[in-house]
């Protein structure tokens, strides 16, 4: 059974730190996939030529996402890096991406998983541990990309949306 998502890599270098601290904390995790924030979850869309055509009629310029610390969920076991979306430019781009397809789309915060409970526990040790490192306060989004997954295995980009550059002159 394969499963697809579209999902916000972070670039390289933002996800160096983030990176690291998945393949010590959560090494499955960070086997199966890489540092991202989901954006659109398999169930949001099962009608993948539909979504395909809003997300080649984007127009949509790049945008920055600001972090807001690490938050312990799933009764403290998982970890995530909380995101601040003032602008609402996360909720934006679910919109046009889901439009004419999902009539009313539920609330998806946006925010990068760190240790799944899945997968790893957070304890209080880890807890602290992991907020010693220089997490990155900014995330450029950039592009969305469209994912496949063989229950079990590593994540598949089959193909990447490139959002517009806007020329600051």
């Amino acid at each position: 059974m394969k499963r697809k998502q579209l999902t916000l890599f972070l670039d390289e270098k933002e996800s160096k730190i983030i990176e690291t601290v998945r393949k010590k904390y959560n090494p499955r995790q960070y086997e199966l996939i890489k540092s991202h924030i989901t954006l659109c979850r398999e169930d949001e869309i099962e009608d993948i030529r539909h979504i395909k055509r809003n997300l080649e009629n984007l127009d949509v310029y790049k945008f920055v996402l600001l972090t807001n610390g690490l938050i312990r969920f799933s009764g403290g076991k998982g970890l995530l890096i909380s995101i601040i979306d003032k602008e609402q430019k996360f909720q934006k781009l679910r919109e046009l991406v889901l439009q004419n397809e999902v009539s009313n789309p539920r609330e998806h915060i946006a925010h990068i998983t760190i240790m799944h409970p899945r997968n790893s526990i957070c304890d209080d040790t880890k807890f602290k541990e992991i907020q010693n490192f220089e997490l990155p306060k900014k995330l450029g989004i950039s592009k969305i990309s469209l994912i496949e997954q063989e229950i079990g295995k590593e994540w598949k980009t089959l193909k990447a949306y490139e959002l517009k550059y806007k020329n600051e002159s």
